[in-house]
């Protein structure tokens, strides 16, 4: 196990031991000796769902008030007008037959894939290469849909996307430690808002069953959720 580092040593005695709101455990956050970059802020909730049960899968997509403080870099397979609309809202890059060949090549230098339903064909036989990476365009989280040049804008602003995994956790990246404390509150109450709103019908115990907050290089804080 490596060692931890004097600056993790001491914002780890300033941890808290007990849960706390999401003011105090930004307040916390940022009473950390930092490291020497702006360190992003990353939410984790461990969810009492079976991830073997379709009805129990918690998955979605949130334009978050005031971004992640990073651009993300928006690929997009489209033709025609529905190009041009994806290169005039800020996409990456756009293409088709090319861009896929650029893909099974070994390029996946992106953040987030977006395709039009018609794109599908060229798109599909990229599931080995993006499926596990997690970029793989899907209608469920919305990346595939006629209107890209509106979904190329929304996750330019800020959108992330989530979905628990096989231990029922779901977590996101939802600022960066520079961004005052009301933003990140913001933020963070807002990513909450909508995983409690996105709760399976099929759950019947506790929902939530932890939380916790954390930036890149700190320790955790528990959040009383």
């Amino acid at each position: 196990m490596p060692k931890l580092t004097k600056r993790m040593k001491s914002a780890t005695a300033k941890r808290p031991t007990q849960t706390q709101s999401v003011a105090d455990a930004v307040k916390t956050l940022k009473s950390f000796d930092a490291p020497k970059f702006d360190q992003s802020v990353e939410i984790a909730l461990r969810l009492g769902v079976d991830h073997t049960q379709a009805d129990q899968i918690v998955r979605g997509s949130i334009v978050l008030p005031h971004g992640i403080g990073k651009e993300q870099r928006v690929i997009v397979f489209a033709r025609g007008p529905a190009a041009t609309a994806a290169t005039e809202a800020g996409a990456d890059e756009v293409g088709d037959e090319d861009l896929a060949k650029k893909i099974l090549g070994g390029w996946t230098d992106f953040d987030v894939c977006i395709a039009s339903p018609d794109m599908m064909k060229i798109v599909g036989p990229l599931g080995r290469v993006l499926g596990p990476r997690g970029l793989m365009p899907s209608p469920r989280a919305g990346t595939v849909t006629p209107d890209v040049a509106n979904t190329v804008a929304e996750y330019k602003a800020g959108k992330v996307e989530f979905r628990n995994d096989k231990g029922g956790n779901v977590q996101a990246i939802v600022g960066k430690l520079s961004f005052d404390n009301t933003q990140l509150v913001e933020n963070i109450q807002a990513f909450i808002d909508k995983v409690l709103g996105l709760k399976p019908s099929a759950v019947k115990g506790i929902y939530v069953k932890s939380a916790h907050l954390t930036a890149t290089q700190s320790p955790s804080v528990r959040l009383a959720v």
